[in-house]
């Protein structure tokens, strides 16, 4: 027998889970002591909940674990949510532990009081409110299982918090323990021998690397070396694929260029591993065409909204097996020299454009590109920035890129200390923020020192936030609201007891990087871009 909350962590420690990520709360004490007791957990105790969320993701999205994320009733819930919205677009498994109301006290509205289950319904894969501690076992076994099952993703359970005061029994190695199995579905082997003729008589194949082929690497090199396919990476899951490899054609995201999309719109099949084709991805839900064969290769594919000529319900590495078993005994030549001259044209990076005020991005992505190794983790926050990074930087080692699908802003900073936490000490880990996005996470420097975690946080200064303003030059031929105050960034870093540098022309980014790298604690560059150098192509007065 143990106390409930004692019970929570013991289980969760046994399935693998390693750390809790929280803003502390009054309504989980149980679970907060026992995981600051507990020899193989560590409580990562942060400055505000959607920090705490974005750790968790980025911490599962590394390691294939589930991480979790705590907060207490509905104001922590509140906050905590974007990290969890996060985790459901990035099909990231998660587990998040909600503390909530005494259970005579559900339904009064009680003090912070809301719906968990019915508030994160549409946030998660499953939620459950715990009401008796004798479920606790049971419930926390299939929360395991639904969150790396399938599609993974977010799941929660809300504590009530006299739940967690009860005594209850369970088993350490038990049910809770052994809910973490993975189940990789065999795909069908006629819909495989369908796909693999579908493959060997196109055309001009293509292949798009999404979310779930991470773990799929290999095959996926394989089978576009053996088939001669073209390949994509999805939108934000550019180190699918190493981006030096002669048959990478580029990155479906926002932006890309229309020469970078003429082998997709010219491919007569196209092979989907793992990507729920989201709308940036296929570029507004405008490819592939209706008259493009689809291969679709997913866990859950009636999720995806596209009509597939095949559609596997497997797992990606077990699918692409499959096709290399059937694969040609001699690759056939496509001819992708011209859409991979394409892909190297887009990102060469220009002469710089800065007139005088700041920075050009691009140079600043190139000098920061040459200062960390080829296995630097580049954990990249939300905004116009994020267009000279997808642009300019090239990912040849796996795991390399933790960036948000759904464009949550606050991602970057959070989901480098996770990472760093996580990965080895000599694994380079990098934050690249717009300073929008640092400023509504970037107390968590003060997370960073007090753990000792030494990230370096790189911030690209524009003074606005500057996807919103092309959006209302483009509709309105005016802005508003999206002005950001000349704040000293680097000073700020240095009040939370990090290392920080300022960085006004193209001659001081060598040596800002570099002290920032080597500083042995987490450092801040605060680099001053140009405001009007608002994409790779346009400046902000021709929109």
């Amino acid at each position: 027998m143990a106390g409930a909350g004692e019970a929570i962590v013991e289980m969760l420690a046994g399935a693998g889970v390693r750390r809790f990520y929280t803003v502390p709360g009054e309504s989980f004490l149980e679970v907060l002591d026992a995981a600051e007791r507990h020899p193989d957990v560590r409580l990562i105790s942060t400055r505000h909940e959607s920090g705490a969320s974005f750790m968790a993701e980025a911490e599962a999205r590394l390691t294939g674990v589930p991480a979790v994320a705590m907060a207490t009733r509905g104001v922590g819930a509140s906050n905590l949510a974007i990290g969890v919205h996060t985790a459901r677009q990035d099909s990231t498994p998660m587990v998040v532990l909600l503390g909530q109301v005494e259970r005579g006290h559900l339904g009064r509205e009680a003090f912070q009081e809301v719906d968990l289950a019915g508030f994160y319904g549409p946030l998660t894969k499953w939620s459950a409110t715990v009401h008796e501690a004798g479920r606790l076992e049971e419930l926390l076994a299939r929360a395991l299982r639904v969150a790396v099952s399938g599609r993974p993703g977010p799941v929660m359970l809300a504590l009530p918090a006299d739940v967690l005061g009860e005594e209850v029994a369970f088993s350490a190695g038990g049910e809770g323990a052994r809910g973490f199995g993975v189940a990789r579905p065999a795909p069908p082997a006629q819909e495989v021998r369908r796909a693999a003729r579908l493959l060997g008589a196109a055309r001009r194949p293509v292949v798009i690397a999404g979310e779930l082929s991470g773990e799929a690497r290999g095959e996926l090199v394989a089978l576009a070396e053996r088939y001669d396919a073209g390949v994509y990476t999805a939108f934000r899951r550019q180190d699918r694929f190493p981006n030096g490899h002669a048959n990478y054609l580029g990155h479906l995201g926002l932006g890309t260029p229309p020469p970078v999309l003429r082998a997709l719109e010219g491919a007569d099949v196209v092979l989907c591993a793992g990507c729920r084709l989201d709308e940036a991805t296929t570029q507004g839900y405008a490819l592939p065409r209706r008259d493009q064969a689809l291969i679709l290769i997913h866990p859950e594919p009636e999720g995806v909204p596209f009509r597939a000529e095949v559609a596997m319900a497997a797992g990606v590495r077990e699918a692409l097996a499959g096709l290399l078993e059937l694969a040609p005994r001699r690759a056939p030549e496509r001819g992708w020299e011209e859409a991979r001259r394409a892909y190297l044209e887009s990102c060469r990076v220009p002469p710089s454009r800065a007139r005088g005020g700041g920075v050009d991005p691009a140079r600043a992505v190139a000098a920061l590109r040459e200062a960390v190794p080829e296995d630097a983790v580049v954990a990249n926050d939300a905004g116009n920035f994020s267009l000279f990074l997808h642009r300019h930087w090239s990912y040849d080692c796996p795991r390399t890129q933790l960036a948000p699908a759904n464009g949550a802003m606050g991602y970057g900073v959070p989901a480098a200390i996770a990472a760093r936490l996580v990965l080895p000490a000599e694994r380079c880990v990098v934050a690249v923020c717009g300073d929008g996005g640092f400023l509504m996470t970037g107390q968590e420097l003060e997370s960073a020192v007090r753990y000792g975690v030494s990230v370096a946080v790189v911030v690209f200064r524009n003074g606005l936030h500057g996807t919103i303003a092309m959006h209302q030059l483009k509709a309105l031929g005016r802005t508003a609201g999206v002005e950001i105050g000349e704040v000293d960034l680097a000073a700020y870093a240095r009040s939370l007891g990090a290392a920080g540098y300022a960085v006004r022309e193209e001659g001081e980014l060598e040596d800002a990087f570099r002290e920032a790298l080597c500083a042995g604690r987490p450092a801040l560059v605060d680099v001053l871009v140009d405001p009007e150098i608002i994409t790779p192509e346009a400046r902000l007065q021709e929109l």
